[in-house]
């Protein structure tokens, strides 16, 4: 059967079947020499990112964080790694895809989880790849593509990709209300975590 008729019969995204992997959102990633960075636009991600998690916290959706060679490039930026659950696991990344790191593949696994929500940076190096071995391996895998990042025309590169690859991509917004399903639920929730800040463009 053709692979973009399956496709459009996904479900909607199931918070109880969904794990968060962050990618490599490091306080040193984007050193102050590189110019090609447009600072706004990641610190809009990084907030994007940080509610994204405080939600799944409260939605008991399991978190794995990684973090590309943290000697050079920095431990998670303190907005995330504030947010971040108690049981959240953080592990250093040598290949650019999560799941061709053991450690990290293990403690994907261990979540139970079989849908992959990505979040983080390069959107067409370590999130892309992330996306298409998570995907090959049999995972449901969606990337948040205005909680992801590259420099310039490369964050559209990378959509490109994974559109051609079959992988979902859907906004903050979408992925929130996809989680929570109806107007009461998403009420009661905002109503209960008032101390969240809504992303603009979130909250219906």
């Amino acid at each position: 059967m053709d692979l973009k008729y399956e496709e459009t019969k996904m479900p909607l995204i199931d918070r109880d079947d969904s794990a968060l992997v962050i990618i490599d959102v490091q306080s040193n990633f984007y050193p102050p020499h590189r110019r090609d960075v447009d600072r706004q636009r990641f610190h809009e991600m990084v907030q994007r990112i940080a509610w994204i998690t405080s939600v799944a916290d409260r939605l008991s959706i399991p978190v794995v964080v990684t973090e590309e060679d943290p000697g050079t490039s920095g431990h998670t930026v303190p907005e995330i790694h504030d947010a971040l659950p108690a049981k959240a696991v953080t592990l250093p990344k040598n290949a650019f895809a999560v799941w061709d790191n053991p450690d990290i593949a293990a403690a994907i696994e261990a979540t139970g989880r079989t849908t992959m929500i990505l979040v983080g940076i390069e959107t067409d190096i370590c999130v892309a790849h992330s996306a298409i071995q998570l995907h090959h391996a049999g995972k449901r895998v969606v990337v948040v593509d205005d909680a992801a990042y590259s420099p310039g025309q490369a964050h559209e590169r990378g959509l490109r990709r994974l559109a051609g690859r079959g992988i979902e991509t859907l906004s903050t917004k979408e992925l929130f209300y996809d989680w929570v399903r109806t107007i009461e639920y998403a009420d009661t929730f905002h109503d209960t975590h008032t101390e969240l800040t809504v992303p603009p463009g979130v909250r219906l």
